[in-house]
């Protein structure tokens, strides 16, 4: 009789961690917002059930370790509030199973996407088209333009405020991975990106959507740009 409402209380306790986590935690968010971009691409791409399945393996792992790190930081704070090497050797090795999972984690995910990812990259790709060097800086001159515009707009909301940045890294990264005759060169260029705009999210001078705000505005402009290439006049 006392089963099923202890369960039902179990699965609340559950759920209130998982929320604490993802509050307290910008790691969690992170991974949370990866885990949801990873699943939608793989739905898209139609991955096979079986790399799916690693996947889901990977990002699971990913959440339980991030949260066992989170339980792990405040039960060592409580047992001793103020330092000690052997707190710091604790959590040291809490995050360490973390950084290994979300290693793990990459590697699942280049090891299942990069085989569709290089089929979709032959197929889209026109090799007439090129890019000048006059290109890249009329691209960069005009993705700083339009983020400080939009910075300017949003100057008085944090939270909205692009980073201008972030805008730069993603528009690098695409120009890369559009002159590139080979996928590998432009997955390299988009995980440095990606490397880069995580250590921008860590000084805090920007929020999560701030940073994506840009890097999407830098994306989306220079693939504009260079569709505009099939027009009369050059860039």
């Amino acid at each position: 009789m006392k089963a099923g409402p202890r369960f039902l209380r179990s699965l609340r306790y559950a759920y209130e961690g998982v929320k604490y986590a993802l509050a307290s935690q910008p790691n969690m968010k992170i991974h949370f917002f990866a885990a949801f971009g990873v699943i939608v691409t793989a739905v898209y791409m139609r991955i096979e059930p079986m790399h799916l399945l690693f996947l889901l393996l990977a990002i699971t792992l990913v959440i339980v370790t991030e949260l066992l790190n989170t339980a792990i930081e405040k039960t060592v704070d409580l047992a001793m509030p103020s330092r000690h090497p052997l707190a710091k050797i604790a959590k040291d090795a809490a995050a360490a199973a973390v950084l290994v999972a979300a290693v793990f984690a990459v590697a699942v995910g280049v090891t299942v996407f990069f085989r569709p990812v290089e089929r979709l990259f032959h197929a889209v790709r026109d090799p007439g088209r090129e890019l000048s060097v006059e290109s890249v800086w009329v691209y960069l001159l005009l993705v700083l333009l339009v983020v400080i515009v939009t910075e300017t707009r949003f100057g008085r909301t944090f939270f909205l405020r692009p980073s201008l940045l972030s805008g730069v890294i993603g528009s690098l990264a695409t120009m890369i991975a559009l002159v590139t005759a080979e996928p590998l060169p432009g997955f390299l260029a988009s995980l440095m990106a990606l490397l880069f705009l995580m250590l921008l999210y860590r000084r805090k001078t920007r929020t999560l959507p701030g940073i994506l705000f840009g890097t999407v505005a830098g994306v989306t402009i220079t693939l504009l740009l260079f569709e505009l290439n099939r027009l009369p006049f050059p860039f």
